[in-house]
């Protein structure tokens, strides 16, 4: 079987930046009327999110690149966090949000967090 081009292998991870950014694109909805519970359901999907994107990055990376293991951890963690940032950038310009260094932070808990567990446990892509 002929192998992929390798742009295939980035279009899911494109696909969940279009995804998160179609999320900080939206007014802020609240998913609980109790503040503690909505703040931290908001943050836990955050975190979650950004899991995600680190695993797809070092999926696209692995696929497509040459680079050791550690290599591309770094530099799925370095994308992460620019994206993240970029990311919120992103929402000083959408009405009722703006851009937070603690929403940064909370989501280098998701990047750093796939880091950690792709670095520790090997995943064979095929």
């Amino acid at each position: 079987m002929k192998p992929l081009p390798r742009v295939y292998y980035w279009l899911p991870t494109l696909f969940w930046m279009v995804v998160i950014f179609g999320f900080s694109s939206r007014p802020p909805l609240h998913v609980s009327p109790v503040a503690w519970q909505d703040f931290l359901i908001k943050k836990c999907a955050h975190v979650t999110e950004y899991f995600i994107l680190g695993c797809l990055l070092y999926f696209s990376l692995h696929r497509t690149t040459n680079l050791t293991k550690k290599s591309i951890i770094i530099l799925l963690i370095a994308i992460g966090l620019i994206y993240a940032s970029s990311d919120e950038f992103h929402q000083t310009f959408v009405s009722g949000r703006d851009g937070r260094v603690r929403d940064i932070l909370i989501d280098s808990m998701g990047i750093f967090g796939s880091a950690t567990i792709l670095t520790f446990f090997s995943f064979n892509f095929g």
